[in-house]
Formats: structure tokens, C-alpha cells, sequence
């Protein structure tokens, strides 16, 4: 058992050119007809009418980001890619309608959101886009001083706005918690169960006196470890700490936590712990061509872990794996390479986020 604290920042990102990148992950299937095919005058008049996603007339909600409607279909895309983030810390899809090819990023280096080249031609105006790829230490819409571009309008308190409609349309029972302020972030506080104690430690009465903790995070012992427990223990140990080290309810801290199992729990096992995680498991993998080299189960309630990642695999794909990485006894990579990319969401609620949270797991 070890509690660890995050205190290194992020390297600043540098603000001499704007980052216009290609998102890593295929754009999700447009929900109908593009909204180019109207002029900026034409969404002018109908800006209330239509979604300002797609450009569709069958709303459904609002937009909780900016001024404007959205449809069912835009509503659901919106909530599978809204933590969604790349290998670079950035956000995945446009803020706005969560597609997009080519995205502007911007370069507050507090800030993770991008927007697509059609969004700010559509309703910035036309040829902003090009502009902004032409300037340098770009701010986006969000944090900008001044709450309107063009035909978009920042919503007053978006950050409110977001966490009503998650909790209003989002299916999933977890929780998301309103995104803190910039200036408003704490350095993040981890309480790592059942690793290596590298840094110092103590036993669990004594590390949950240290908290509150913001993270909690613990695995199973990877194929191979020699331990003095069975696998199940482990399940059973980390439900009874994350009921110590949950906030009270009622608490608007953001509190996350993560339980890793490395393909050595049992069938028994899996099913104990979704019903006391309260929660299903996915599966993360490291594919290379058509051959899965590593695999976990995952259960948390970090945005974006269902989003991005599929539900539990064929059994007997992943026994066959776990057989053959025991038969072979070559220490597998460690958990934390696979799930490093589920944290990048914990950027909207605390100040420093590094790959030293995932290296002391």
C-alpha cells in the first residue's frame, strides 16, 4: 500500500506556432446532410432552429457548450467522444459537434479542446478557420474573455450546463462531476493500493489519514507474481478502502477510482466484482496487427473508460492469452501502460497531470 502525491507540472506547451493536427481516431458517421450546404447568412436567421452540430431541424436538447439546439443523434455522439482524448493530452474530437478531421487546437496550456475547421467557418464566419491557422498563441471560444465569435456564443456557466446534461441524457449510472476552473485546480492525490512501495508508505489506517485523496487505484498481482493472496482478496480489499477513502456523500470533490484485473480473476471472481464495483468491466488491449499481446479488465468510473474501450472480449480469447503468458513466463508490461490514457480526462479537475501518476501504479 502506498499513498502518492502528483506534484510535477506538465511541460508548458509552446506558444509560438498554433497545433493543427489530424485526430488518431477514425471521425464517427455524420448523423445528416453537413452544414456547409447553407450560407453563414442562412444559419444567421436560423441559428435557434436547427442543431448547431449537423444542421439538423429535428432538435432534441441543447447544446450545453454554446448557444444552439442539438438533435438526438449529434446528443449521442456528443456523449460518447466527450472525454475522449489522444496520446497528446488533446481531446479527440471538435468541441462543438464531436467530429471533425482536421482540428484547431487551442493553446492555453490549460485548456485540451479543439474545434474543426468547419464548425468555426460555419458559425465564426467564413474563412476563420484558415485565419486561425495562420496565427499564433490562438485562445479558443471557451477561453476567450469575451463570450462571443461570430454566431457562437460561449454559454454562461458551461461548465454547469455540461454536468446537467450528462446527468439529464446520459445513460450510465456513473457520475460526472462538474470541470474545475483552471484556477481553481489542485494538484491531484493519489492513494495507490497493492504496488511496490517505492516511495514510502504505511499500512491502510494510517495512508487513509493522509487523504482525501482524489484517485484511488488499485490492481491484482500481474501472471507469474508470487503472492500470499488469492486473486479474489485483492477485489475484496479495494471495495473495503474506496469505502474509507470515498468523500462524504453529498461532496461536489471530484473523486475517481480504478480497479485493474490482469487476466487472473476468475469467472467467480469478475461477477463479485461488478456487483460491488457497482459497475461493468471493459476490456483494454494492446493490439499489434491481428494479434492481441496484452489485455486487462478494467472497472472506474473515469469518463471516456466505456467510451473508448469495448466491453469484456471473448473468455476464451483472453485465456488463451493469460495460458500462454504464463507458459511462457515473460513479465508482461505493466497495467499502467494500458490504461495511462484513461487519467488524461482527470485534466479538467486537477492542476498537475503527468505520466508520473501512471509510473508510481
Amino acid at each position: 500500500l502506498s499513498a502518492t502525491l502528483v506534484l510535477d507540472p506538465e511541460p508548458e506547451h509552446s506558444l509560438d506556432i498554433i497545433l493543427v493536427g489530424s485526430s488518431e481516431l477514425s471521425s464517427p458517421p455524420s448523423p445528416g446532410p453537413r452544414r456547409g450546404e447553407g450560407s453563414f447568412e442562412y444559419w444567421a436567421h436560423h441559428l435557434g432552429y436547427v442543431c448547431i452540430c449537423c444542421g439538423s431541424l429535428q432538435l432534441h436538447t441543447q447544446h450545453p457548450l454554446f448557444e444552439g439546439g442539438m438533435c438526438a443523434p449529434c446528443k449521442d455522439k456528443f456523449l460518447e467522444c466527450l472525454f475522449l482524448y489522444d496520446d497528446d493530452g488533446y481531446q479527440s474530437y471538435c468541441s462543438i459537434c464531436c467530429a471533425g478531421e482536421t482540428l484547431l487546437i487551442c493553446e492555453n496550456p490549460d485548456c485540451t479542446r479543439c474545434y474543426c475547421f468547419e464548425c468555426v467557418d460555419t458559425l465564426v464566419g467564413p474563412g476563420t478557420s484558415g485565419k486561425v491557422h495562420a496565427m499564433s498563441n490562438w485562445v479558443c471560444f471557451l477561453c476567450l474573455p469575451f463570450p462571443r465569435s461570430g454566431l457562437l456564443q460561449r454559454r454562461r456557466k458551461w461548465r454547469t450546463w455540461l454536468k446537467a446534461f450528462y446527468d439529464r441524457e446520459a445513460e450510465s449510472p456513473l457520475v460526472m462531476y462538474k470541470t474545475v476552473p483552471v484556477w481553481k485546480r489542485e494538484p491531484i492525490r493519489v492513494l495507490s493500493l497493492f504496488g511496490d512501495i517505492k516511495k514510502g508508505g504505511s499500512p491502510a489506517s494510517h495512508s487513509l489519514h493522509w487523504g482525501p485523496f482524489d484517485l484511488t487505484y488499485g490492481s491484482t498481482p500481474t501472471l507469474g507474481h508470487t503472492c500470499d493472496h488469492p486473486p479474489g482478496w485483492y477485489v475484496y480489499q479495494f471495495h473495503r478502502i474506496l469505502q474509507y477513502a470515498r468523500p462524504l456523500p453529498g461532496s461536489p470533490q471530484p473523486f475517481f477510482w480504478m480497479f485493474v484485473d490482469n487476466l487472473v480473476l476468475t469467472e467467480e471472481d469478475l461477477d463479485v466484482a461488478t456487483r460491488f464495483l457497482e459497475t461493468d468491466p471493459v476490456t483494454i488491449q494492446d493490439v499489434r496487427g491481428r494479434t492481441v499481446q496484452n489485455a486487462v479488465h478494467v472497472w472506474s468510473n473515469i469518463p471516456a473508460v466505456k467510451s473508448r474501450h469495448s466491453a469484456l472480449v471473448s473468455q476464451e480469447e483472453l485465456s488463451l492469452l493469460a495460458q500462454d503468458r504464463q507458459r511462457v513466463k515473460s513479465p508482461a508490461q505493466g497495467p499502467a501502460t494500458l490504461v495511462k490514457n484513461c487519467f488524461l480526462p482527470l485534466r479538467e479537475y486537477f492542476k498537475y497531470f503527468s505520466t508520473e501518476l501512471t509510473s508510481s501504479l
